[in-house]
């Protein structure tokens, strides 16, 4: 056999061999992040993000390899002459991360940019209808694009380390967007097997109609209100509440709590409550 036909045959394995060498360098990178101790400054920062110090040791200590490999993989990019810090991209991964600690899906594969603006930001939305066209501005403390970058406000998410606990957390909230897209949807269900996919669908709908319900009446609730304006927003709010306001949310929607908790393998409501430290 020549060496011109062994370099044909040989071409085309290559090609098709690479994306498991790829996979599988990946890993052992990540295996090794996951390893090393976090710099003491980081963990000094991350003593300040009220999730954060609500966790169990143990769920901390796996948190730091997932918040190492999420570090090495995301790229931040300050927005406005704005100047990315420790503190943002500590207080972005760390959260983002514990989202995904217990899932099979790690470190959310279909994006790496995360935008980061000083304040809320002017998000433009163009819309059609036959040959007219209408163009509309909301200010928004952050936004997730579909397989695209996420967008968050650091006064938004300054606001969040200092009253945490209260219900709204933008990096929680944009996060649960990207777990919702994972399936190829963004309709308020994440990806989901066996009995979880089957069981989903009825508490969704019953918790919706309740919100919406409640909202008609002019009644206080837990979740949101902007909770009922789409599927993709209730499932954002239900994760927001979920680990801002656990034992509210179980004690209120116990049936909504015991699906997230399943999805999510945590149990915020068990966690303790601790106060919040300021950042800077």
């Amino acid at each position: 056999m020549t060496l011109e036909i062994l370099l044909i045959l040989a071409v085309p394995a290559a090609v098709l061999a690479w994306p498991l060498v790829r996979r599988r360098w990946r890993e052992r990178r990540r295996a090794q992040l996951r390893r090393q101790a976090l710099p003491r400054a980081w963990v000094r920062t991350l003593a300040r993000v009220p999730l954060y110090r609500r966790l169990p040791a143990e769920l901390r200590s796996r948190l730091h390899g997932d918040i190492a490999v999420f570090l090495a993989e995301k790229r931040f990019y300050g927005q406005d002459g704005l100047e990315v810090t420790d503190t943002m991209r500590l207080a972005i991964a760390s959260q983002a991360c514990l989202l995904q600690l217990n899932l099979a899906t790690k470190y959310y594969p279909d994006f790496t940019s995360i935008l980061i603006y000083p304040d809320a930001f002017v998000a433009v939305e163009t819309e059609h209808d036959g040959v007219l066209e209408s163009t509309r501005r909301h200010v928004r403390a952050g936004e997730s694009w579909y397989r695209g970058p996420v967008i968050l406000s650091w006064a938004d998410l300054r606001d969040d380390l200092h009253h945490g606990g209260d219900g709204h957390n933008v990096v929680l909230h944009e996060f649960a967007h990207k777990l919702d897209e994972q399936d190829g949807l963004v309709d308020g269900a994440p990806e989901l097997e066996g009995a979880q996919a089957r069981r989903w669908p009825g508490v969704f709908r019953r918790e919706y109609e309740r919100l919406a319900k409640a909202l008609d009446h002019g009644q206080h609730t837990l979740l949101d209100p902007y909770a009922a304006t789409a599927p993709a927003e209730f499932f954002a709010v239900a994760v927001e509440t979920f680990f801002e306001r656990g034992r509210e949310l179980e004690h209120g929607h116990p049936e909504l709590y015991a699906a997230l908790a399943t999805f999510f393998d945590l149990d915020p409501a068990r966690w303790p409550r601790r106060g919040a430290h300021p950042a800077h």
